[in-house]
């Protein structure tokens, strides 16, 4: 999800927005993005059905069960760039491929619905959590519904010109989705705080979970601006003559309200990741924080921040917004740039051990006679 989220960061980029540079580079991370995710599907798919005793493991596990509201996400960051870039901007596939990529969000829909309320259910009755265990992974099986809201938004817009009534059916799936999903993460959100304030930051690495709120927060946002501007105009393609004036004044005022709500969001977004900065200041005084896989949280929660900041720029036609999301975005680049060099490092450490392990253990022509 956090590959997809840089992907969808140089569609949204202020400066150069739609150029073919941008477009391209978008393109080639999708691609990365798309083959690492049918790469990981298949060998999840395989452990799975090879060894199924390991659903059960699964269930139970507190910390992994968290994980795999993942896979819903990263397919949406797949089904934005789909529409947004390869349908929109290059024209590829016409209506049918657009009502291919509706049909796939349906079924991340369904995914993430899954997640959510049985991920929870699992998280009451065959799991054991207490609150100084605590971190802020408990967003992640309900933050899917607030991201599969967002590309709701996002496929509404193209379907639009086809069909108003599709488009406005999306939108108020999408506007369920997101109220669902941030009503639960707020509740998360707030034991949380009170998580850090009774018991102190995470201990070392997990420290950085102190960003996953950036999730939320900044998805929830850009999925309600998303919805508000759809909305503005789907109520008055839908009205009759006779109640057009009424419908684009409520179009315009759910609008206003919707803008309104992201702006709040981009607010306790920011104020979180002041938070979290302190929290690694405060950490990093006292040790270093090794690297390790759960590093890659990082990037999808900061890219949902800039990309919502710089939706903000426009829609405010904002300098101070599009400069600092311009920055961020920046920002964020150069984080996953620095995890995957450093996960490929890993990677090749993680080999060179084996190797030298197989070595070490083969028996010499002598200790086989």
């Amino acid at each position: 999800s956090g590959t997809g989220g840089i992907s969808n960061l140089f569609v949204a980029f202020p400066y150069g927005n739609g150029s073919t540079p941008m477009l391209v580079i978008s393109l080639v991370i999708f691609f990365i993005n798309l083959s690492l995710f049918i790469l990981f599907f298949v060998l999840v798919a395989a452990k799975y059905i090879c060894y199924p005793d390991r659903w059960a493991h699964l269930i139970q596990n507190p910390i992994v069960s968290l994980y795999a509201g993942t896979f819903p996400m990263g397919a949406t960051t797949l089904i934005n760039i789909a529409v947004s870039v390869i349908h929109e901007k290059y024209q590829i596939g016409g209506k049918a491929f657009l009502y291919f990529l509706w049909a796939a969000w349906w079924l991340d829909v369904l995914i993430a619905c899954l997640c959510t309320w049985v991920g929870v259910h699992v998280m009451f009755i065959h799991q054991k959590h207490s609150l100084e265990t605590m971190t802020a992974m408990w967003l992640l099986p309900v933050v899917t519904l607030i991201v599969a809201a967002s590309t709701g938004g996002i496929l509404a817009n193209s379907l639009e010109k086809y069909s108003p009534k599709i488009a406005l059916d999306t939108l108020t799936v999408s506007t369920f989705l997101v109220t669902v999903g941030f009503t639960l993460a707020f509740m998360i959100l707030t034991i949380y705080l009170l998580r850090l304030i009774l018991h102190g930051l995470p201990a070392g690495g997990t420290v950085l979970s102190v960003f996953l709120p950036l999730g939320p927060t900044g998805q929830a946002g850009y999925a309600i601006l998303l919805i508000g501007q759809g909305l503005s105009t789907l109520f008055p393609a839908i009205s009759t003559a006779s109640t057009s004036t009424s419908s684009e004044a409520a179009g315009a005022i759910i609008n206003i309200v919707c803008t309104s709500i992201a702006f709040v969001l981009w607010s306790l977004a920011t104020m979180w990741i002041i938070y979290a900065v302190l929290a690694i200041q405060s950490t990093l005084r006292k040790s270093i924080i090794t690297f390790r896989i759960s590093f890659w949280g990082l990037v999808f929660p900061n890219a949902v921040y800039a990309n919502l900041t710089i939706s903000l720029s426009k829609t405010f036609d904002s300098g101070a917004f599009r400069i600092w999301g311009a920055i961020y975005a920046v920002f964020c680049l150069l984080l996953w740039i620095c995890i995957c060099c450093r996960s490929l490092l890993e990677l090749k450490s993680f080999y060179s051990i084996q190797e030298d392990d197989k070595e070490n253990s083969t028996p010499t022509t002598n200790e086989y006679k």
